[in-house]
């Protein structure tokens, strides 16, 4: 009797804790983007996008009620390609006021494909929490068939929650792969495997619902950043100029005149300016305005040591960061230095 006492005793112990053990709560930040997108029809490629709200996109992937509990909240509804510094500032400071209470186990993003790279970057220096932070996005709007928002969304949420992905920094989840922000970027303007690591190589993969990690970032990011945007209400203007065969240096006077604080050349072959914007450079340089250079090749260190002395220039060279996140890095940096070393330093640590 006692026996079958303490079987029933266990049984409802087991049960009782079984029905109370609590999901993962996990934050879905919308943004907008093609993922939040609406087409003409199901099978045509013009849609507008920022137009469905985070209820209706997670409407469409009740699965993700099975993972964790959910939380949703519209931070804004725009297409990406009208992203901007403004944007990120309100987006990070409501993601670190998130990840800093303690029943919070993740925070989502859905976020158009255009500036993911970006916003993915920028996160990844200024969030102070090791928790996941995913964004996630898709190349056909919500209306398409074989949309891929729903799924995306569903390996988003699986990866953020997985114990595994904790201190990995920002992350891309996108076509079943797991992108770091340091090294993701856009490749193709309308394949659904348009994200790429030319430089690193992906973080990972997701099957069946877990990710599976093949490397870590090396790079300075989120807790072990220097950045702090809590405080910041405007970000220095930051100006690219993109290189090419015969460019003058029209673009590079009229950045001296325009409020510009700091240059990124992406420059040809190995970040090389041409001989007349190299000479106009140094002189940017001589009024108080850092220069970076990056390239535009898709793929390949920015050094320093080779057809460019940026020692004698008082450049800093981007190293394996692309222009678009050359420039944030160094909207960052203008916030502490303008010190071509000093500056220089923080490209290669982040």
């Amino acid at each position: 009797m006692k026996r079958i006492t303490f079987i029933f005793l266990a049984l409802g112990l087991f049960i009782t804790s079984s029905l109370g053990q609590k999901k993962p709560l996990v934050y879905i930040l919308a943004t907008g983007g093609t993922i939040a997108g609406v087409g003409s029809s199901k099978v045509s490629s013009g849609y507008s996008a920022g137009v469905v709200s985070v209820d209706q996109i997670l409407a469409a992937v009740p699965e993700v009620m099975q993972l964790a509990d959910i939380k949703g909240e519209q931070v804004v509804n725009i297409p990406s390609q009208d992203m901007n510094e403004d944007v990120w500032l309100l987006l990070s400071k409501r993601v670190n006021q998130i990840l800093a209470q303690p029943d919070v186990t993740a925070i989502v993003i859905t976020h158009g494909t255009d500036t993911m790279e970006e916003t993915a970057y920028f996160l990844n220096l200024v969030v102070k929490s090791d928790k996941p932070v995913v964004l996630v996005g898709s190349m056909r709007p919500s209306t398409a068939i074989s949309a891929e928002g729903p799924i995306n969304i569903y390996d988003g949420v699986a990866c953020a929650i997985a114990p595994d992905s904790k201190g990995k920094g920002v992350m891309i989840v996108m076509d079943d792969k797991i992108l770091g922000a340091d090294d993701a970027v856009k490749i193709n303007t309308v394949s659904v495997e348009t994200f790429h690591c030319p430089n690193y190589g992906y973080l990972g993969y997701m099957y069946n619902s877990k990710p599976i990690f093949t490397r870590e970032s090396q790079k300075r990011h989120t807790t072990q950043s220097e950045f702090d945007i809590s405080n910041v209400q405007k970000l220095p203007k930051v100006t690219i100029i993109y290189g090419y065969a015969g460019i003058d240096s029209t673009m590079v006077y009229h950045a001296m005149n325009d409020g510009t604080k700091g240059i990124v050349y992406a420059g040809v072959g190995n970040g090389n300016p041409n001989t007349t914007n190299l000479n106009v450079l140094a002189l940017v340089v001589k009024k108080g305005i850092p220069v970076v250079r990056s390239t535009r090749a898709p793929q390949g260190p920015t050094t320093q040591f080779d057809e460019v002395d940026d020692s004698k220039y008082g450049f800093s060279a981007s190293w394996f960061k692309s222009p678009q996140k050359s420039r944030i890095l160094l909207m960052l940096a203008l916030g502490k230095t303008t010190d071509f070393k000093e500056i220089q330093r923080m490209f290669l640590d982040y």
